[in-house]
Formats: C-alpha cells, sequence, structure tokens
C-alpha cells in the first residue's frame, strides 16, 4: 500500500482535527449524554411543515429544484433572505449582496480564503468559537486575544492593542466577533461597545466578521441588539447568518451579506469548493421563510431553550464543585464553565465520556490554548433530564479529582 505521509501538502499537514467533530464520532451510536455539540433540540424541527414543503417545492419547480443553480445561490431565495435579514433589523445597503454558503462554516472558510495572508492579525474574543480559529490558522492568521466579560468583548482594550501591533510592524486585518448570544459563553455585547468597535475599526480600517448564528435565540429580553451590520456606515462589516439553527441543519444552509466588491471574491472562492450549495435546500428555505415556517419556529426553539438554559443554570449550582464559575447565558445555546484551577478538562473528559457524558474542553476556544479548567456544555439538544443527568456526572467527576 502507499504511504502517504511524505506525500500529503504542506499546508494540509498544518490541519487539526475539530474537537467538537471528533467527540461527535466517539459518542456516536453509544448511551451518552452529548452536551459537546452545538445541535439544535430535535422537538424543535418542523417535520411535518418541511415534508409537505419539500414535496411541493418539487411539485411546483420540478427539474429548476434539482438542477445545478447560480454560485451565489438562486435569486429568488438570495432575495429572501435579505428581506428576512432586514426584518430582522439587519441593514443590507444597495451595494450589499447576499452569498449563499453550505453552512456557516462553509462562508468562515471562504471568508478566511478570501481575506488572510500568512502573518495577517485577527482580533478575537477569548474566548471565541474554536473553529473560526481553526479555519483561520489554516490560512496563516495570527491572532490578538481580547478578554470578555457578561457584557462581550472588552471593546476598550482593542484600541491599545491595535497600537502596539502597528508599532511591531504587525498588520491587522479584521476582528472577528459573535456579539449576540455569543458562542460559547451566551454573553451579549452591549450596544455601547458595538458603536465603539466601530469606530474603533473605522478609525484604523479594519474590518468587522460579524458571526450571527444565535442571534434570535435572547432569553431575557424581547429586544433586539443592534447589528454591527446596521451600525455600519462604511461597508466595512461582513455579516454571517445560517439557517442551521433556526431551521434545520440538515439543509446545510448558511449566508453572508456584504458589499458586492467582497462577494465577488467569495464566488470564486466557492466555485473552487462546491460550485454551489444545494439548489433544493434553497427553495425549501424560502417556502418556509415566505410562510412564516422559520419564524414559527424560531419563536418556538426560543421558548423550549429558555427553559433548558434555567435548569442548566439551576444544576450548575448544585453540583458544580465550589470555586466553578459560570456566565448565566442570555442568549445561545451554551454556557461556559470554569471549574477550580486544579482540574484539566481535556484529561478529564476520557473519565467523564466513561461515565456517560460528553461536553468541550475549554482550551479549544482560546487562541492561546489557554483556558485547560473550563469547558462547553450545549444546552439546547438533550432532554431537560439528561441534561441534569449530565451536569451531576461532570460535577461529580470534578470533585473526585479535586479530592
Amino acid at each position: 500500500m502507499v504511504d502517504y505521509s511524505g506525500k500529503i501538502s504542506y499546508r494540509s499537514q498544518s490541519l487539526k482535527p475539530s474537537e467538537i467533530r471528533e467527540i461527535l464520532t466517539l459518542t456516536e451510536g453509544k448511551n451518552i449524554i452529548s452536551l459537546a455539540g452545538g445541535l439544535p433540540g430535535p422537538e424543535v424541527f418542523p417535520k411535518q411543515q418541511l415534508a409537505d414543503i419539500a414535496k411541493r417545492v418539487l411539485e411546483d419547480l420540478g427539474d429548476n429544484a434539482l438542477q445545478y443553480s447560480p454560485t451565489l445561490g438562486v435569486t429568488p431565495f438570495r432575495n429572501a433572505v435579505a428581506s428576512f435579514a432586514l426584518s430582522k433589523g439587519v441593514k443590507v445597503n444597495e451595494d450589499d449582496r447576499v452569498a449563499v454558503t453550505t453552512g456557516s462554516q462553509e462562508a468562515i472558510y471562504l471568508i478566511g480564503l478570501s481575506l488572510i495572508d500568512p502573518g495577517d492579525n485577527i482580533i478575537v474574543e477569548a474566548p471565541t468559537y474554536l473553529a473560526a480559529l481553526n479555519a483561520f490558522r489554516f490560512f496563516g492568521a495570527n491572532f490578538i486575544s481580547i478578554p470578555l466579560d457578561e457584557d462581550g468583548m472588552k471593546v476598550e482594550m482593542i484600541e491599545r492593542e491595535i497600537k502596539k501591533a502597528k508599532d511591531s510592524g504587525k498588520k491587522i486585518k479584521a476582528i472577528y466577533t459573535v456579539a449576540t448570544s455569543h458562542n460559547p459563553t451566551g454573553v451579549i455585547m452591549s450596544d455601547d461597545r458595538r458603536k465603539q468597535l466601530i469606530e474603533i475599526a473605522n478609525k484604523y480600517d479594519i474590518l468587522v466578521i460579524e458571526d450571527d448564528p444565535y442571534g434570535f435565540f435572547v432569553f431575557d429580553t424581547d429586544k433586539r441588539f443592534t447589528s454591527l451590520k446596521t451600525l455600519d456606515s462604511e461597508g466595512r462589516v461582513i455579516y454571517m447568518g445560517t439557517f442551521s439553527k433556526i431551521l434545520a441543519p440538515g439543509l446545510r444552509l448558511g449566508y453572508m451579506i456584504a458589499p458586492r466588491q467582497f462577494t465577488r471574491t467569495v464566488e470564486l472562492a466557492k466555485q473552487i469548493v462546491d460550485l454551489h450549495s444545494s439548489t433544493l435546500s434553497q427553495y425549501i428555505a424560502m417556502y418556509a421563510i415566505k410562510e412564516g415556517v422559520v419564524d414559527e419556529t424560531i419563536e418556538n426553539a426560543r421558548k423550549v431553550y429558555r427553559k433548558k438554559r434555567d435548569v442548566l443554570i439551576e444544576s450548575l449550582e448544585e453540583y458544580m464543585p465550589s470555586g466553578s464559575e459560570w456566565y448565566k447565558p442570555k442568549g445561545g445555546l451554551f454556557a461556559f464553565v470554569y471549574l477550580p484551577k486544579e482540574v484539566d478538562t481535556t484529561e478529564m473528559l476520557p473519565k467523564a465520556i466513561e461515565r456517560g457524558v460528553a461536553y468541550v474542553p475549554g482550551r479549544n476556544f482560546f487562541a492561546d490554548g489557554s483556558g485547560s479548567n473550563a469547558m462547553r456544555v450545549n444546552f439546547s439538544y438533550p432532554s431537560i433530564d439528561k441534561l441534569k443527568e449530565g451536569i451531576k456526572i461532570i460535577g461529580e467527576t470534578a470533585k473526585e479529582i479535586i479530592k
């Protein structure tokens, strides 16, 4: 057999496995409570409505729904996405274009491919979405990490870091943020900080990548926080959304809204990746938008996830060892828990899995590999009983390590 080890490209040799995907593979088909992935609760899927819509799409559109389609997406769906975004308070400028992607993860990859040269610096939250770190790192990015608190990224620290980078000859290309219902902490950036972030980006000519998969799941207020895209007056915000959390991840549909000059580059990049995203999925999602199924799913999911969030917090308070800390998630699907310093959550994971529960170790969410005593737990997927049981097992495992 051929030994491929000496034939793999140098770039591919730098690839690291996604901790989340590895854990999901490890637990598949086993009797394990998974608090690891960002899976929607299956009870919120509009299964019957999607089955009816899929049938009608094929009846109404026939061959067109099964055929190749333009790289940026079919025009009626792109128009529906733009209208949907506008209805939720996301500004879509005259020069903006919607680019449809195969999930928002492809959007992150295409942004990295289109923007990042080796050595470029990206400002990120600490912690931040681990798969964005992996994708940007693949293209040679370096990271400047900004800590966060319950009001999101500490934006007041950004300007100091920009000046330090400039003094040392570093080029900062963009700021990446999950500003609303943050992954992994569940915090929400305040509107004051959002305005300040845009002012800084304008002042130093830095792009802003706004990743917004969870912005529809804000639990303790009906207020929609102002999108960075809406605050943008210079066309420097690249906005990303997804239908994975608000309809169904199996459709594999994400999108970005950005100026035409940038989406043209993304279009060319996507042509060498997958030509276009699923035509059938786009039409199914378009019908679901127009018929109110997406809005119904969002509202139903928000109620379900808020209840599960409350159960999670009660369980953390009851079972976590003394000295543990977390922010009560204001939105999203996750909580980020810091255990006492003597607990390494990477080393603890096999013990937890052996006892029947999985989570994601925290160091994966930090660009510098810190956060060894932290973990991300998902509360949207498991049932309430499984959620309680999973947190209890984690707490008991951590307490034994401390002893």
